[in-house]
């Protein structure tokens, strides 16, 4: 494999029911931890940072009469919910899984300790790493980074229902043309939505690159791993 370590990145919306609006879809967690569970007997060390944005969303919590700062929070917890109920899924498959949160909240998780979560890592648990980087006006996105880069994951991987980046959405422009591969500094400046400025950056600095690709094609992660010209890659 040419990833040992990695850090995916799931958005909320992937975890909910589209068709009945339900927040949390029982079928796809249980696909989720399916595939989550090929990739660790491959022997590959899995840590996930999950969005809240099928729940709440911070950045639109003005239009619900709560200020930024707070609905910040709010959309933290969201995450946090969401890293529960994927640590559930995980171990009814037999995954052994750890949460570790950016807020303390012992009852529910543990708190993040870099050394900790390395030696979970090493020890062949999956980390999910809920509450976004504990600060408001930060995106899941960059707490991604952020986290690949404490870990010192090989690769971060963004699963989405799109099998790549575009040059515009390809939902609404019907010639848009998807990239195998850009430039860190070319994602910055046409500001591509895939991922935050904040994040591109950081992963840039780092030297970790990006692999956007489509999660819910069955096996696509498998492939991502062995290398396999799956989805657009984002590097020097």
């Amino acid at each position: 494999m040419k990833y040992r370590r990695i850090l995916l990145k799931l958005s909320g919306e992937a975890l909910q029911n589209h068709q009945t609006g339900a927040s949390l879809d029982p079928h796809v967690l249980t696909a989720i931890a399916e595939q989550l569970k090929k990739v660790r007997a491959m022997d590959i060390e899995v840590a996930i940072v999950v969005g809240g944005g099928n729940i709440f969303r911070g950045l639109t919590s003005e239009n619900s009469g709560v200020d930024r700062t707070t609905g910040d929070y709010m959309g933290m917890l969201a995450t946090v919910v969401n890293s529960l109920a994927l640590q559930s899924a995980l171990e009814r498959v037999g995954v052994h899984t750890r949460v570790m949160t950016s807020i303390a909240m012992p009852s529910l998780a543990e708190p993040f300790i870099r050394r900790r979560a390395l030696r979970h890592l090493e020890k062949g648990r999956v980390v999910i790493f809920g509450a976004g980087t504990g600060n408001p006006y930060f995106t899941t996105d960059s707490a991604a980074a952020l986290r690949a880069t404490e870990i010192r994951a090989d690769v971060l991987i963004k699963g989405t229902k799109v099998d790549g980046i575009y040059t515009a959405d390809p939902v609404k422009d019907p010639t848009a043309t998807r990239y195998d591969h850009i430039s860190y500094s070319d994602a910055l400046a046409q500001q591509l939505k895939i991922m935050d400025a904040a994040a591109f950056s950081l992963c840039m600095e780092n030297k970790i690159p990006i692999i956007v690709f489509n999660f819910f094609e069955p096996d696509e992660i498998i492939r991502v791993l062995r290398g396999e010209p799956v989805g657009t890659t984002v590097h020097d």
